[in-house]
């Protein structure tokens, strides 16, 4: 067993943990917050998409281990007040999502994105989220929710 001390949302949590528990299900069986999703195990779809130190991370390809010291937001951290964020909004208002299995990751990758650039272009929305599989939209929803949320 390992001990992890890590930020999660604005909460310090420690735990011991095996060294082979990955990230995902550290955040889900552990901390239970299931709005991390898993939804291939093999890095290709991003709905387990997490921040980890500001930085977008698919968090089943990382070790529980490898986030000690870090600070980890999930997308239940990104309306801690029960207000929905900006972006939560807009893609409510743009219907950016149908099923929502792949909206927790895709709402994190347009956080950090939007940090990072305060105006992207359609060109950039599409490649930070090329990494993220949609089954259901389609994206055409999904990148309009975005440029919204750009203006708010």
């Amino acid at each position: 067993m390992a001990q992890v001390s890590m930020t999660v949302n604005g909460k310090a949590r420690k735990a011991d943990v095996d060294p082979r528990l990955l990230l995902v299900h550290f955040l889900r069986e552990n901390l239970r917050l299931t709005g991390t999703h898993i939804g291939c195990d093999t890095s290709q779809c991003g709905s387990c998409t997490v921040l980890v130190d500001g930085r977008t991370v698919k968090s089943c390809t990382v070790f529980a281990v490898q986030a000690d010291g870090s600070s980890i937001t999930t997308i239940e951290g990104l309306a801690p007040d029960g207000q929905l964020h900006a972006l939560q909004n807009a893609f409510w208002e743009e219907h950016g999502l149908q099923c929502g299995y792949c909206t927790p990751g895709i709402l994190l990758v347009a956080k950090a994105l939007l940090r990072e650039k305060k105006r992207p272009s359609r060109i950039e929305i599409e490649e930070a989220l090329g990494g993220n599989l949609c089954r259901c939209t389609g994206y055409l929803k999904i990148f309009e929710a975005i440029e919204q949320a750009i203006d708010l």
